[in-house]
Formats: structure tokens, C-alpha cells, sequence
């Protein structure tokens, strides 16, 4: 079959790092795998950060949906339109007219829905959001928490759950030489969620600077200097800077830690945590947005509760105080991704999702 890809928030062809950019390539990949040719089709950038931005971008969405169409007509057609990660600021405004026009199936993946979007500045927008919804031979939602969105607010979605996944094949070999008093957190520094997450983990390392430990921290952007600000608390021996690094070495770098912290505020679920777990690493994370999506709370690592600092911190100062713990649960961590969360059963399911809902053959 013929799909055309496309990720109206963020294409997987360019080159800034990104959890949202990984999980699309790695959609591609799977579906690939699973015997289909598929075309990134588009990569317009339809977000917008108001909805006045929104409607500067009016122009040049109907520039690419005449270039779109054009290449449909000359005979370029797919069998199906697969969307990435559609919600109210990023909206899919090709999928779904094209698919009527030229008679394809339409399936999007990762969508969100927000009620509290239905009225107000942002309501056009959501209103498209809910169209696709509606078009959508199957919408696959990869957390429970956005499956319970799109239903609860469009009870007539048709839906379908895939599991965040990686491809394990950085993390084939078994860890060796890892150090288990090393800590290690792997995100970009930048407003946020993400400025959170980072000060959340600064203050639950406070509370136990009693115990051994070190902190490599990999990652870089707009926030670096606020990020250092947050742990020059600590003797500098106690954090190393890696800054930006490529994908072969955070996968290096995780083989030669213990656990795995990043509190995970706002967070969709998380990659970074399944590349953890797959290089035997327990992760401590908390129990909020997509992230019990990717991590089994006692089994692959531990969750407490949201903005409880002192649990978290305590949670990590466990494991460092209970090696047999942390090694068990870093080996079923690693069991999990490479059991359950692997590319290859991705694509199987990802495939099966696609003959059930939306007639492939």
C-alpha cells in the first residue's frame, strides 16, 4: 500500500532534535517494516502559536494543498493519508479534503483533543481538529489519556491503541560497565514543561545530597544557563555537562549509568524513557500526563505522585540504597522495551490496526 505521511506540527525531515520528530520517523519506519511504501508528502509546518499566527499561515496552506492536489491528479495518488500528531494549534488541513476528493482512506495517529478549545479564538481550528476525528477510518491513540480524550468528547471515533515504541537496535548489546551511582537525565533546556522537569529534579536531588550520587545531565537549548543555575548547589564533581549529543552516544552514555530521573512534567510520554529502559536502566519519573504510557510503575521503574518532591527524591535515594532492586528492576526494564516495546512488534500492530480498520490488504 501507498501512504502518504504527514506531521503538521513538526516534519520528521528536520534536523532539530525532538521526541515529536523520533516518534514520527519511527512511525514511518514501521509501517515500512510491515511491507508499505510510504512518502513524507508534505513537510508544511501548519502550527501556530495564536490564532491570529494561524491565520497569516492561511496563504500558504492553500498553496500546498493546489501542489498537493496537482501531484494527485498527475497520478501520484496514495492509498491512504496518515497523519501524525494533529490538535488545535496544528491542525491537518490537507488529509481530509484530499481523501474525499480522491477516494483514500484517512487515519490519523497521536491525536489530542481538548474540550476546553471548543469555544473561543482557537474554535475554527478545533472545529477541523474534529473533523478529522470524524473522517478518520481509525484515529490510533498511543496513551490511554488521549484515547479517553478523543472518545469522551467524540463519542463516534473510531479508535485504536499502539504503544509507544523504539528501535532497540542501539541497545542490542548488553550494558556493560555501568556505573550504579550515576544518574542521568536526558532532555532539552527550554521553556516550559521542560524548565519544570528540571527544576523539579534539582529540588529532589537537594533532599539527598547525603546519599552517593552523580548526575550526568545531556542536553542543550535556550535554557542551558538557567538549567546550570538550578544545580550549582552541588559540588561540580556531582554533575557532568554533555550538552547536545548524537543518538549512538546517549545511547553510550545511558549504558553506563544506573537510573534514569526525569520527572516528566507535561511530557506525551516520553522516547527518552523507552531508550532508558532498553539500555537496563530503572527510570524514576512521576505519575503524570502520558508517562505511565512507557514506564510500568515497580516493574520498569518507579512513579510518584505529581509534584510530590520529597517522594521523588526518596524514590531515587532507594534504588541507590537498594542495588539488588535496581539491578532486578533495570533487567526488566530492559525485558519490557525489548520484549514489548520494540519497532518490530510496533509494525506488526501498527499493520493489524491498518487491515481492521482502514482496508488494508
Amino acid at each position: 500500500m501507498r501512504i502518504a505521511f504527514y506531521a503538521p506540527l513538526k516534519s520528521p525531515d528536520h534536523p532539530v532534535p525532538s521526541g515529536d520528530r523520533l516518534m514520527a520517523r519511527l512511525l514511518m519506519q514501521a509501517l515500512e517494516l510491515a511491507g508499505h511504501e510510504v512518502e513524507l508528502v508534505s513537510s508544511f509546518r501548519n502550527f501556530a502559536a495564536s490564532p491570529e499566527a494561524a491565520a497569516a499561515l492561511e496563504e500558504g496552506r492553500q498553496a500546498e494543498l493546489l501542489r498537493l492536489r496537482q501531484k494527485f491528479v498527475a497520478g501520484s495518488r496514495p492509498d491512504l493519508w496518515f497523519c501524525y500528531h494533529p490538535y488545535y494549534k496544528s491542525p491537518d488541513p490537507f488529509g481530509p479534503a484530499l481523501a474525499a476528493e480522491f477516494g483514500f482512506a484517512y487515519v490519523t495517529a497521536e491525536t489530542s483533543y481538548s474540550p476546553k478549545r471548543d469555544h473561543g479564538p482557537w474554535q475554527p481550528y478545533q472545529v477541523l481538529v474534529a473533523e478529522s476525528i470524524r473522517t478518520a477510518a481509525v484515529n490510533i491513540a498511543m496513551t490511554e489519556r488521549d484515547r479517553l480524550g478523543v472518545v469522551s468528547a467524540i463519542p463516534e471515533a473510531r479508535v485504536a491503541s499502539l504503544a509507544p515504541f523504539i528501535d532497540p537496535k542501539l541497545f542490542a548489546a548488553p550494558p556493560a560497565g555501568e556505573n550504579p551511582k550515576r544518574l542521568i537525565a536526558v532532555a532539552m533546556m527550554r521553556p516550559g514543561d521542560k524548565m519544570q522537569s528540571y527544576e523539579r529534579l534539582a529540588a529532589a536531588l537537594g533532599k539527598i545530597e547525603s546519599a552517593d550520587w552523580m548526575l550526568s545531565i545531556v542536553g542543550d537549548g535556550p535554557e542551558r544557563a538557567a538549567v546550570e543555575a538550578l544545580f550549582a548547589r552541588f559540588e561540580p564533581e556531582r554533575i557532568e555537562w554533555h550538552g547536545e549529543r548524537s543518538a549512538e552516544k546517549v545511547a553510550a552514555l545511558l549504558g553506563q549509568s544506573g537510573i534514569y530521573v526525569w520527572p516528566g512534567c507535561g511530557e506525551a510520554y516520553g522516547v527518552a524513557y523507552l531508550e532508558a529502559q532498553a539500555a537496563g536502566l530503572p527510570a524514576v519519573a512521576e505519575n503524570t500526563a502520558g508517562v505511565p504510557a512507557v514506564i510500568e510503575n515497580g516493574r520498569s521503574g518507579v512513579l510518584t505522585a505529581e509534584g510530590d518532591i520529597a517522594a521523588y527524591g526518596q524514590a531515587i535515594r532507594d534504588l541507590l540504597e537498594q542495588p539488588e532492586r535496581r539491578r532486578t528492576m533495570g533487567e526488566a526494564a530492559r525485558r519490557f522495551v525489548l520484549e514489548e516495546r520494540s519497532i518490530a512488534t510496533a509494525a506488526k500492530a501498527l499493520d493489524g490496526i491498518l487491515k481492521q480498520h482502514a482496508g488494508v490488504k
